[in-house]
């Protein structure tokens, strides 16, 4: 939890250095879910080329096809659905192949003009062509779907939707072939020519200088992604390797700065460099060792000059891999070795590791006085943070990171210089805003749950209520955001005391904000130790004049927009997929008891599949759903997540409706776990009820587990059932 005044230090994220973020994270989302497919390219390549480990002259023949074909058209698939959605992932394909087309057509036309015997110039492989035309396709197809969207006549629907894809395809696969294709083989000549000019003259090691802070402040997936994973795959196609691969891979320089505070750190950073390391080197999760960076910006040259070694390294040798290393652990990199370069890439990783210790140890030891007197534990919690604010969501690893420096339920209060309690202590609070993107689902949830709080200290004069950031003001006391958030939130409102938390659902800040504002309400007067809202021991669990046992059961949470997303389902006599207005909100038909996404973009189109065969939302509902997750998590806390649209997707909702699927494997909601989806669609609001009931049962524990329980869909409705009772 992090707790910020007007004047806190902590300070904004740059526009620029979030653009660069959110563009790399784009790229990276359609690079990194065809990995795979490199990978088995890289095998294929390995065993049957007829340089091969297995030579095979029929399996050989896949190689060309996959590197060409399949890969840069999964990758403009990948682009495409994740702007416009399944629809959006076709036509991106389809204009893809164009541009495929195109680049072939040229590179034949310039070699019929060589004379007899030059070298002819290679195929053009369009994987910057793909991560173009995709998303390009996809956007222009999702601006004409709303042109006629609500204007066909009912019967016509499918006639349309498929003509309109098919026309749109063929006119972009047309413009791919002849504007698209000339730019992407001249872009892809010039950065070519560049990389060669690099390694020719010696000066590649110095793209380190660019690359390993890039990776420290999470703007080297736009590098990576956008320039040397394609230029590295267009190398090893035509030379069966490429170093490009092992710039950003290597795992030395980390693996030299863990090291480095494994022997001459000194508190919790020493204490978690030995298993860090172990994360980081046989797992490939660098993000891991950004935060000791950051907790000394020196040690920047530390790892710009591993990073460099492990290059030159690799030049020396003439070493690298046959596909990308994907996480960038030791186990991926020897998995990818050319079958010529192990003794090189294996120095590479060592030499480099070793020069990032011996320059980090000198740092460390340097400043090691220093930081033995200043030690509070606080440094690595706070670079954590910066971290995570760093890569605009929260990190599964750091969060174990954190876990071991800072100890359970530990906080970290960044005011100036003041505690969470002289912040708020000082204030006559009479009202509090919870914030979110739109002001609705996930705030709305957190309001309740901070409101029924206050209530039950004896503090229900508060004023607690929710709005969309863009409606911020100055009047609030206390303004409460998701952490993505904060920072927005600030913006528009500097007066309030402002705090983030993980989730609205179950953030143990509430009940410390209560204890606070009833103590100054009585003047100081309550005992030590004493939770807020019950009056039991906060260690013990016992009521403070009996002694007694007396955990309370919480209370949850109501989202505006989530609970008027989740507001009435109908099926009645419409039949069972018809939502209309006064049925049950929840039916056996919207609740899956064992999902089959594996990953949040398919289990939000999922959710969303109910709601539109619901007839409650339109199909383009489902690309708001993702609109509105991409930008802030819709994670509730308690293994739940609650999708939901777009403010600007409420003329698509037809009726309110909610479908619930249970998973048996969690998905990984960006960093945090979720067993349970529930998505909703709210019609002219007015259903804040039902979400308060859907917090209350989620917001016990007990109630948790007997969802994970339950054996079929029949015993889910049983539990849910409190969502369909009216006032």
């Amino acid at each position: 939890m992090t707790v910020t005044t007007d004047a806190a230090t902590r300070e904004p994220r740059s526009g620029a250095r979030v653009a660069v973020q959110k563009f790399g994270t784009f790229l990276s989302g359609m690079i990194m879910p065809n990995i795979p497919a490199l990978i088995a390219w890289g095998i294929i390549t390995a065993f049957f080329i007829p340089e091969g480990w297995t030579p095979n002259e029929g399996l050989a023949t896949l190689v060309d096809p996959t590197i060409h074909y399949l890969l840069p058209l999964l990758i403009a698939n990948t682009g495409g659905r994740m702007v416009h959605g399944v629809r959006g992932g076709v036509v991106g394909t389809i204009a893809t192949m164009g541009v495929i087309a195109g680049s072939d057509f040229l590179v034949d036309q310039f070699n019929a003009t060589l004379p007899a015997g030059e070298d002819e110039l290679g195929q053009v492989h369009m994987f910057i062509g793909a991560m173009i035309m995709g998303p390009l396709a996809a956007w222009i197809m999702k601006q004409l779907d709303k042109l006629w969207d609500g204007k066909i006549r009912a019967g016509f629907e499918m006639l349309v939707n498929m003509f309109s894809a098919g026309i749109a395809g063929f006119g972009l696969a047309v413009a791919g072939f002849f504007l698209l294709a000339p730019a992407v083989n001249w872009l892809m000549d010039v950065l070519g020519t560049a990389v060669e000019w690099l390694i020719n003259t010696g000066l590649l090691p110095l793209v380190s200088i660019l690359v390993e802070p890039a990776k420290v402040f999470f703007l080297n997936n736009a590098i990576n992604h956008g320039v040397l994973t394609p230029l590295g795959t267009q190398m090893a196609a035509d030379q069966g390797k490429s170093i490009l691969f092992l710039i950003e891979a290597n795992p030395g320089p980390g693996l030299g700065i863990l090291v480095a505070f494994t022997v001459f750190g000194v508190g919790a950073a020493r204490a978690t460099a030995p298993g860090a390391a172990i994360i980081h080197f046989f797992g490939g999760i660098h993000e891991i060792y950004f935060p000791y960076v950051l907790m000394k910006p020196a040690l920047l040259i530390a790892v710009i000059l591993g990073g460099a070694t492990g290059v030159t390294t690799n030049m020396l040798f003439d070493s690298g891999l046959r596909a990308p290393a994907a996480p960038g652990s030791i186990i991926s990199v020897l998995a990818q070795t050319a079958s010529d370069s192990y003794v090189g890439v294996i120095l590479s990783v060592v030499l480099s590791a070793a020069v990032t210790f011996a320059v980090a140890a000198l740092i460390l030891r340097a400043t090691r006085k220093a930081d033995l007197a200043a030690e509070n534990g606080d440094a690595l919690s706070a670079a954590i943070a910066k971290t995570e604010s760093n890569k605009g969501r929260r990190s599964e690893a750091l969060s174990g990171l954190a876990g071991g420096a800072a100890g359970a339920g530990a906080v970290d209060v960044a005011t100036d210089g003041g505690s969470l309690e002289e912040v708020i202590g000082s204030r006559d609070v009479s009202s509090v805003i919870f914030a979110c993107d739109a002001g609705m689902g996930s705030s709305a949830m957190g309001a309740n749950v901070l409101r029924t709080k206050f209530r039950k200290a004896g503090l229900g004069d508060i004023d607690v209520t929710n709005v969309a950031i863009a409606n911020l003001d100055e009047t609030p006391d206390i303004v409460f955001t998701h952490k993505d958030l904060t920072d927005r939130a600030r913006q528009r409102a500097s007066s309030p005391v402002h705090v983030s938390v993980d989730n609205f659902m179950s953030a143990p800040v509430y009940d410390e904000v209560v204890e606070i504002v009833r103590r100054r309400r009585e003047g100081g007067g309550a005992e030590p130790g004493l939770d807020a809202e019950s009056g039991q021991d906060a260690e013990s669990g016992q009521d403070a004049e009996s002694g007694r046992s007396a955990v309370p059961v919480p209370v949850a949470a109501e989202p505006e927009a989530a609970a008027e997303a989740r507001a009435a389902v109908e099926p009645g006599a419409a039949g069972p997929s018809q939502a209309t207005a006064g049925g049950p909100i929840l039916t056996p038909d919207r609740i899956r008891a064992d999902g089959v996404a594996a990953s949040m973009d398919d289990a939000i189109g999922e959710a969303a599949q109910f709601l539109i065969e619901a007839g409650a939302v339109d199909p383009s509902y489902e690309q708001a759903m993702r609109d509105r997750e991409a930008s802030v998590s819709t994670y509730m806390g308690n293994l739940l997540a609650i999708p939901h649209g777009t403010n600007e997707a409420k003329d698509s909702i037809h009726a309110s409706a909610l479908s619930f699927v249970r998973y048996d494997q969690p998905i990984d909601w960006a960093g945090d776990e979720v067993r349970f989806v529930v998505g909703i669609a709210g019609k002219d609001g007015g259903h804040l009820a039902i979400l308060q009931r859907i917090a209350i049962i989620f917001s016990d524990e007990s109630k948790v587990q007997e969802l994970l329980d339950a054996p079929d869909e029949v015993a889910l409705l049983a539990l849910l059932e409190s969502v369909n009772e009216r006032d």
